[in-house]
């Protein structure tokens, strides 16, 4: 998976914007404000993904690609290699359920705001 494949599915979702708050290499993707999703933007090896906690400990269990989230809260985040052996197909259901799992903790009005987008 390449840079434009992740920046175009990522983009493709309601209310996802892309900024560089932390720095000019850290491409952050963000729904209604709040982030889903991390990589670097020069060479992305890995992302930065939400996920829900027992389902965090399985993938890391079974996947040597997945460790807790690197600079982030490590109940929530996985940090995810999209160099290795998992297919672009697993790590699109990843950020899929990161994306999901933010949408999920957004305040009511946001949440209108974002149905309304769609």
């Amino acid at each position: 998976m390449n840079i434009e494949i992740l920046r175009k599915y990522c983009l493709e979702k309601p209310g996802v914007t892309e900024s560089f708050p932390f720095d000019e290499e850290t491409l952050v993707f963000k729904v209604m404000g709040k982030m889903f999703c991390l990589t670097g933007i020069d060479n992305p090896i890995s992302l930065n993904l939400k996920c829900d906690p027992e389902h965090a400990i399985e993938l890391r269990e079974e996947y040597d690609e997945v460790k807790p989230g690197y600079h982030m809260n490590k109940t929530h985040w996985n940090t995810v290699s999209i160099i290795g052996t998992l297919p672009d197909n697993m790590i699109l259901e990843l950020i899929d359920e990161s994306y999901d799992l933010v949408v999920k903790g957004l305040r009511k009005s946001d949440k209108i705001k974002l149905e309304q987008i769609n």
